[in-house]
């Protein structure tokens, strides 16, 4: 499935996600995060004072995490806790850790220290509610990613909105996961995951055109990934545009050979 940036999108559900980053070269899935990582600000206040030094290791925390260095990374965001207990970020940083780790119990038991110390910080709410959604729990997802959008001012509330669709779809709701990507969109245009999978709704229900629309559009604004080849060339081939199913179904094998949808196309299997 599409997913975020630290939203971008992510094309296969299942995957880990990590926090966020600039829109991959392609929909890779570990790129595409449904979170966000800690929002890094710096102070007035000297480099001795802990609470700077807190900051300044979970700066550190986040590099190291948006780079997958997994171990390190929880390294430094426990000295910033160490150096801050109050620091609601770098106990939801470890929680995103632990997550990306399949830790479970220690996840949920950072997530729930953060969400005490800041309950309604947005940005922790939408990670939250993406580790409830990466562990299975989708109907408790959703009620997080909405708590995000609460505060007026979240500056990317596109992000829990797609989560929440993607979650839906997980749990089987697509209707609820198209009210999701439709919102997100209608906030976002520009909100690859959403893009991606409102083309799939909509090729699956046999609305060709409007499928085409989200398709163009995705491959028009982003490098293209084997994930948007593949939704545009079965468009073109449901729409009986031979030319274009041909031309994007070579650049999905000269560009990705070795993915699974290169070889979904060598088999034919299209899923009609």
């Amino acid at each position: 499935m599409v997913q975020d940036t630290p939203g971008s999108p992510a094309v296969r559900p299942a995957s880990g996600q990590r926090g966020s980053a600039p829109a991959p070269a392609r929909f890779d899935p570990k790129a595409f995060q449904g979170t966000t990582t800690p929002t890094t600000v710096t102070g007035a206040k000297s480099e001795g004072d802990p609470q700077r030094r807190s900051q300044i290791r979970l700066e550190l925390a986040t590099a190291l995490y948006q780079q997958g260095s997994l171990g390190q990374a929880l390294e430094e965001a426990r000295q910033s806790v160490a150096l801050d207990p109050s620091s609601a970020q770098a106990y939801g940083l470890i929680g995103l850790i632990h997550l990306d780790l399949d830790e479970r119990v220690k996840a949920q038991e950072a997530f729930n220290t953060a969400l005490k110390l800041t309950p309604d910080d947005s940005e922790l709410r939408n990670n939250y509610g993406w580790f409830l959604c990466r562990t299975g729990r989708y109907a408790e997802s959703i009620p997080e990613f909405m708590a995000a959008l609460r505060n007026p001012l979240y500056p990317t509330p596109a992000r829990p909105l797609h989560n929440a669709g993607v979650c839906s779809l997980a749990s089987g709701d697509q209707a609820g996961a198209e009210v999701y990507f439709q919102r997100a969109f209608q906030i976002d245009p520009t909100n690859p995951v959403s893009m991606y999978h409102l083309g799939e709704i909509n090729l699956k229900r046999g609305n060709v055109e409007q499928a085409r629309f989200y398709a163009q559009r995705l491959l028009a604004s982003y490098p293209a990934s084997a994930e948007t080849l593949w939704l545009a060339l079965r468009v073109d081939r449901k729409s009986g545009d031979r030319d274009g199913f041909n031309s994007l179904s070579s650049q999905l094998r000269r560009q990705f050979p070795a993915s699974r949808e290169a070889d979904l196309l060598s088999k034919g299997a299209f899923g009609d």
